[in-house]
């Protein structure tokens, strides 16, 4: 199993930007996808998720970014809107999938993301 994270991203203050990540491989079932993002110096925080019947949650930013996703293409996306400086981070995609008889989590190489002022 792999996941295929969008590549490096940039933007002013203001700006928007979506990410990507697909999930491929021998892949029986996919439960949660979710985006987490590090910024210098922080821990990784939670930013949002989405369950596989589409119920979404926010936690370290709301009202400006939008998960989804595309069970078709085993793909979920981070739209992200009125981008601020301290949105700068490196951004990583997170799946809980049912492959090779088991769960496991797996985690995307990580999209950075710069957003000047």
């Amino acid at each position: 199993v792999q996941l295929q994270a969008s590549g490096e991203a940039w933007c002013s203050l203001g700006g928007s930007l979506r990410l990507s990540c697909a999930a491929s491989g021998s892949i029986f079932s996919i439960n949660n996808m979710g985006w987490y993002r590090q910024a210098p110096g922080k821990q990784r925080e939670l930013v949002a998720v989405i369950t596989s019947s589409g119920t979404t949650n926010y936690y370290s930013v709301k009202g400006r970014f939008t998960i989804s996703r595309d069970n078709a293409k085993n793909t979920v996306y981070l739209q992200m809107n009125s981008l601020k400086p301290e949105d700068t981070a490196v951004y990583y995609c997170n799946v809980h999938l049912f492959s090779d008889r088991t769960w496991g989590e797996y985690w995307g190489q990580g999209t950075q993301v710069t957003v000047s002022s």
